[in-house]
């Protein structure tokens, strides 16, 4: 005989049983976020070790893209004409080259006249450090007792030379040199085939993805490729600026080669947050022993004032509407950056970290991260 089927047990332990799966599907959910955590975290510290352990590599593929992307307009406008593709590509490389030639041959020339006028710059720091000393009362002192030599010698006798081996640093230092000329070797050809395969290679890229994805990662690919175009313009007229009203001010207190140093400082301030800081000491050097306060004084306003107003008026009208990076982001960024890559990370950090930026507003899943990099 069938056994006897209790109803209210029957009634209630449906109820139970699902009553005792919810706190088991919270802690589920809870397991799923903090495994995910932990593979982003894991995923993060693996991309950061590639970047460190593939610098080289790494640093030369974003050098060719930025090139390639700065000569992209004269290829289209060439294309334009009736001019094929490759042959613009081989003319803008060459117009590249050329320019570069002369600049480098414009400012060689200044900085082999600058090294001959150096050793009067370091007379005169010398000079100034021994008056220094003088005004002071700072001795040597060997076991606490100032030696009667050195009081004796001229202050600028007292400053140690220090004299390289030369030697020594070339043999230790030819491999690295050979290595890094081959790696930069590569930099023509990946620009030239970077120009060549643009349209190519954006359409491969967006066929990676499925069917339902291609027209977002378009849009992304397309504003990574603005937000570039507006980087490397915005940073050219903001360094044409700074050097021209530094050439200016440097010349009117008639620093020796301020052309030249006006030049450097200029395109030096554009580094974020440290550049300023490294501006300044090219005409601080050059003014040793000529310039008195005043003339140090407007020095430091000229090249922090300039800073000051190309990071707050420039920058967000040329740069900032593309990149929409909050303060935070940006110095984390140029830490990490250039922790990695040192000056060459500094450069690069912010159109990566942009670049990302963009990458994580078009992904639903990543779009939280987006917003917190943002303004």
């Amino acid at each position: 005989m069938p056994e006897p089927v209790d109803e209210q047990s029957e009634l209630t332990e449906p109820s139970e049983a699902g009553a005792e799966t919810l706190p088991g599907r919270a802690h589920r959910r809870r397991a799923d976020r903090i495994q995910t955590s932990a593979q982003i975290i894991v995923a993060v510290a693996v991309v950061l070790a590639i970047c460190y352990a593939a610098k080289p590599v790494l640093i030369v593929l974003l050098a060719s893209v930025l090139l390639a992307f700065m000569l992209a307009p004269i290829v289209d406008g060439l294309q334009r004409i009736r001019v094929p593709r490759s042959l613009g590509a081989v003319v803008a490389l060459l117009l590249l080259f050329g320019v570069l030639y002369g600049m480098s041959y414009f400012f060689y020339n200044r900085a082999v006249a600058f090294a001959h006028e150096l050793p009067k710059y370091t007379e005169r720091i010398r000079e100034e450090v021994g008056k220094l000393e003088e005004q002071s009362h700072i001795l040597p002192e060997t076991n606490g007792v100032p030696s009667e030599k050195t009081e004796k010698l001229p202050a600028r006798q007292r400053t140690p030379e220090w004299i390289p081996a030369w030697t020594s640093a070339l043999t230790h230092g030819a491999g690295a040199i050979w290595e890094i000329v081959l790696t930069v070797s590569f930099v023509p050809f990946l620009v030239y085939f970077m120009l060549t395969w643009q349209e190519h290679a954006r359409a491969a890229t967006v066929m990676l993805f499925r069917l339902e994805h291609r027209n977002a990662a378009y849009v992304t690919l397309g504003r990574i490729s603005a937000m570039i175009r507006s980087f490397l313009v915005g940073n050219v007229l903001m360094g044409i600026f700074l050097s021209g009203v530094s050439t200016l001010a440097f010349g009117v207190l008639h620093l020796p080669y301020f052309y030249f140093i006006g030049f450097i400082s200029g395109f030096v301030s554009l580094i974020p947050y440290l550049g300023p800081i490294v501006a300044v000491l090219p005409p601080l050097a050059a003014g040793v022993g000529q310039l008195h306060g005043g003339g140090v004084l407007v020095i430091l306003i000229t090249v922090f004032g300039l800073h000051f107003f190309a990071l707050n008026v420039f920058y967000p009208k040329l740069i900032g509407k593309r990149l929409q990076l909050n303060p935070l982001v940006v110095t984390m960024s140029l830490l990490i950056w250039g922790w990695i890559w040192g000056a060459a990370g500094l450069v690069l950090a912010v159109p990566i970290t942009a670049a990302l930026k963009i990458i994580f507003d078009h992904v639903e899943s990543l779009r939280p991260y987006g917003a917190w990099l943002g303004e």
